[in-house]
């Protein structure tokens, strides 16, 4: 199965397995509404922003509840959902470029930063909030 989870491409320049840490979390499996949500995300957020920044490094995308509770993660985060990531550029000094990008799209969820990565959200099926908070993770 992992072998397999390994190939998944969601779009040109992202794979299923970056966001499911299978190494580290082997029962983090997703279902196919998460993978959906997950290509969703990377073809009109991440896809665009690597564009603009070049390489972009997932810390963590999908969680599965026990994945979820064993972070700490929020009992209604969207990293359940595959509606989530959190996120750094390849290179530091892009990070504000990021930023900035991920803040005019209109399709950003949420946008919460910390001082070297991000959390970015999206929602196939509502309209995006656009709910932005610079300097959340200290």
């Amino acid at each position: 199965m992992k072998e397999i989870i390994n190939d998944i491409r969601l779009s040109k320049h992202f794979k299923l397995s970056e966001f499911l840490n299978l190494k580290k979390y082997p029962e983090n499996i997703p279902t196919m509404q998460v993978v959906a949500n997950l290509a969703y995300g990377c073809h009109f957020l991440l896809e665009p922003a690597r564009l603009e920044v070049g390489p972009i490094i997932i810390n963590s995308g999908f969680r599965c509840e026990a994945v979820n509770r064993r972070v700490g993660g929020v009992k209604n985060s969207q990293h359940l959902l595959g509606q989530a990531a959190d996120i750094r550029p390849q290179n530091p000094a892009q990070f504000q470029r990021l930023v900035d990008f991920l803040k005019a799209n209109a399709l950003t969820d949420q946008l919460l930063t910390g001082s070297t990565w991000l959390h970015i959200s999206w929602n196939p099926f509502a309209l995006p909030r656009h709910y932005i908070r610079i300097g959340y993770y200290k």
